[in-house]
């Protein structure tokens, strides 16, 4: 058997190991900042590019991707939005109903371009490697191609803003999606006049960021061991990534 040759296992250069955790950390669900300036096609493909290789169980690759640029079919969408956006405002608390509706939730008509990431549950047949006892895992695998493509987009200058809120069939029938392929993800793509510091659900006092101390567990769900020193140093990390002085060593 011929011997498999692999790629090195070393660490990424000091500044390209620097550029992936900024993108991470710096990376935004963009709703109002989107500029009129359309995608190159050269960026647009390098970023559809970065999706196709996120990783997906058993290689079966479920995604593919719906490129919308009308304004017609992005108008559709948008209404659907609507529709569901004012009702579901009258499920919060009715403390919190105001601050929802005043909320910028979507970029559908100003983003110049929006993207439905969706999945082929049947792309690799009934039985897929990986899959035979999670179903879900293809979905998921979708949803790795969605997270590969914004990170690459904050690379690029990109803002992304990833809408949910509305009812998917409206989605499906507006953009002739099959039956049987799921919609995973409809996302507003394209050049932003600049990044929030914090997400802005955050800065609006919707929700805090968590400790992330407080979601480690060892060995078990609340497990007795408690690992100080990796603690200790997660919490250092929290607090430098908000003061901006975060660093990967």
């Amino acid at each position: 058997m011929m011997d498999k040759i692999l790629l090195p296992a070393t660490p990424l250069p000091a500044a390209e190991r620097a550029g992936v955790y900024r993108a991470i950390l710096t990376r935004r669900d963009t709703r109002g900042e989107f500029l009129p300036d359309p995608v190159p096609d050269e960026v647009l493909s390098r970023i559809l590019t970065a999706a196709h290789h996120a990783p997906s169980v058993g290689f079966m690759q479920p995604w593919s991707f719906v490129v919308i640029r009308d304004p017609q079919t992005r108008r559709r969408v948008h209404d659907a939005f609507a529709a569901a956006h004012a009702e579901a405002a009258l499920m919060f608390p009715e403390d919190k109903r105001d601050t929802y509706r005043r909320l910028k939730l979507e970029g559908i008509m100003e983003a110049p371009v929006n993207i439905c990431v969706t999945c082929d549950r049947d792309r690799a047949g009934p039985v897929v490697i990986g899959r035979t006892h999670i179903p879900a895992m293809d979905l998921y695998s979708s949803v790795c191609a969605v997270q590969n493509l914004w990170l690459a987009a904050r690379a690029e200058g990109l803002g992304i803003g990833w809408v949910s809120i509305f009812d998917n069939e409206t989605v499906r029938k507006s953009l002739d999606i099959p039956d049987g392929i799921v919609p995973v993800a409809y996302l507003c793509v394209g050049r932003v006049r600049g990044y929030h510091p914090r997400p802005e659900l955050e800065s609006a006092g919707w929700r805090p960021r968590l400790p992330i101390g407080d979601l480690i567990h060892f060995d078990r769900w609340n497990g007795p061991h408690r690992e100080k020193p990796l603690l200790d140093r997660l919490a250092q990390d929290q607090e430098a990534v908000y003061r901006g002085t975060f660093v990967t060593g």
